[in-house]
C-alpha cells in the first residue's frame, strides 16, 4: 500500500487505543448500528488505506470547512482531516494558482475511479457558469470534470445539496446543487448551514467499512442523521404538546425553556439529528440556546420557511397546516383548554 490506513494515521497523532475504539463505538451508535459491528468498523479502520478525498468550492462561505476544522468531539473529530488523504482543498491546501490546480489534475488522474469528491457551495450555471469560475474556469466545467472519475460525491452543507443562500429568490447566478447537475453517480447530501462533522466522519466511517453509501432519503440525505424530525428529539418537544409556547424573546417563558414555536420554530418540519449529537463538543445546540430551527437542512429554507421569526399565526402557519401535524391541533386545543 502507498497510504497509511486511518488507525495508523492516529496512531502516528497520538490517538490511544482506547480513545479509537470509543470513536469506532461512537461512530457505530450515531450509524444506528448495533454494538456488533463495532469489530467490522474497527477491522475497516485498521487495514484499509486512507479514502482520497478532493475537495471542491463553489459559491460558498467556507462555513462548512469551517465547521470540520473545528471538530471537538468524539476524539478523532479533533483531528479529522487524518481520517483521509486529502489531496486537494483550496483554503487549507499550501499550493496555489497553477500548482494547485495541478494538484486537482494529478488527483484525479492517480487516483481514476477511486477518489471521494467532497463539493462545499453551489454550483452556478447562468450565463455559461461566469459567476463562479476557478482558474478560468466555470464550476460546471470543474463539477463535471472531477464527477466523471469519481467513485462518489458528498455535498456538504446546503449551497452543495439544494443551492442554499445563492439560490434564494432572485438566484441571479442561477444557483444549483450537485445533484440537479450530476446525475450518474452515487451522491450523498450532508444538508446542513453548516453540517455537523460528526455525520460527515459517520459518513466517510461507512463508505470506508461497507464500501457504499449509507441508506438515504428521497432528497439522498443518509437516513441516520435525517430520518427524524428534529421536533420529536427536542427537549422543548414536552411544552409545545401541553400549549406551552414563549411570547417574546427573553420574556419569562422563554427564559424558563418553553417552547420555540411561536417564535418561528421550524422543528416539526426539519429532518435532522441535532438535538441528539448537539454542537460545540456536544454542549448545546440553537434551540437547546434559546434560537428556534431555521430549517437549515431544508431545500429552498431560506426562501420557504421566512421570515425565520414569524409566530404560528403567519404564513408559516399554513406551510405547517398543509404538512397535516395533528399534533398542532392536539397542542392548540390543549392550549385553549387551559385558557378555559
Amino acid at each position: 500500500m502507498d497510504r497509511e490506513t486511518i488507525y495508523e494515521g492516529l496512531v502516528r497523532r497520538g490517538v490511544s487505543r482506547r480513545d479509537f475504539l470509543k470513536f469506532c463505538a461512537t461512530t457505530a451508535a450515531l450509524l444506528g448500528l448495533s454494538s456488533s459491528y463495532v469489530p467490522q468498523i474497527v477491522e475497516a479502520m485498521e487495514k484499509k488505506e486512507k479514502p482520497v478525498v478532493v475537495w471542491l468550492h463553489f459559491q460558498d462561505c467556507t462555513g462548512c470547512s469551517e465547521s470540520v476544522l473545528r471538530a471537538t468531539k468524539p476524539t478523532i473529530g479533533q483531528i479529522v482531516l487524518d481520517i483521509v488523504s486529502l489531496e486537494y482543498h483550496e483554503t487549507i491546501m499550501a499550493a496555489a494558482g497553477h500548482q494547485a490546480e495541478k494538484s486537482l489534475h494529478d488527483a484525479i488522474k492517480k487516483y481514476k475511479g477511486k477518489y471521494l469528491t467532497v463539493v462545499e457551495g453551489s454550483i452556478s450555471q447562468k450565463d455559461g457558469g461566469i459567476y463562479c469560475c476557478i482558474g478560468g474556469r466555470s464550476s460546471v466545467d470543474i463539477m463535471k470534470e472531477v464527477a466523471k472519475d469519481t467513485a462518489a460525491i458528498i455535498a456538504l452543507g446546503n449551497c452543495a445539496t439544494f443551492g442554499g443562500i445563492p439560490q434564494a429568490k432572485p438566484n441571479p447566478t442561477g444557483a444549483i446543487g450537485v445533484m440537479d447537475l450530476i446525475k450518474d453517480k452515487p451522491i450523498v447530501n450532508l444538508a446542513g448551514c453548516p453540517p455537523n462533522v460528526e455525520n460527515f466522519t459517520a459518513t466517510l466511517v461507512y463508505y470506508l467499512t461497507f464500501g457504499k453509501l449509507p441508506a438515504l432519503d428521497r432528497l439522498k440525505r443518509p437516513l441516520f442523521a435525517y430520518g427524524i424530525l428534529i421536533h420529536d428529539n427536542c427537549e422543548r418537544r414536552g411544552y409545545f404538546d401541553t400549549g406551552q409556547f414563549a411570547k417574546s424573546w427573553g420574556d419569562k417563558n422563554h427564559r424558563l425553556g418553553y417552547c420555540l414555536y411561536e417564535l418561528g420554530c421550524k422543528g416539526p418540519f426539519t429532518y435532522h439529528n441535532c438535538p441528539t449529537i448537539r454542537w460545540n463538543d456536544g454542549v448545546s445546540w440553537p434551540v437547546m440556546a434559546g434560537h428556534p430551527c431555521v430549517a437549515c437542512s431544508e431545500p429552498k429554507f431560506w426562501d420557504a420557511y421566512a421570515p425565520f421569526y414569524a409566530d404560528s399565526k403567519s404564513s408559516f402557519f399554513a406551510k405547517a397546516t398543509k404538512i397535516g401535524l395533528g399534533a398542532m391541533a392536539v397542542a392548540g386545543l390543549t392550549k385553549k383548554e387551559n385558557k378555559e
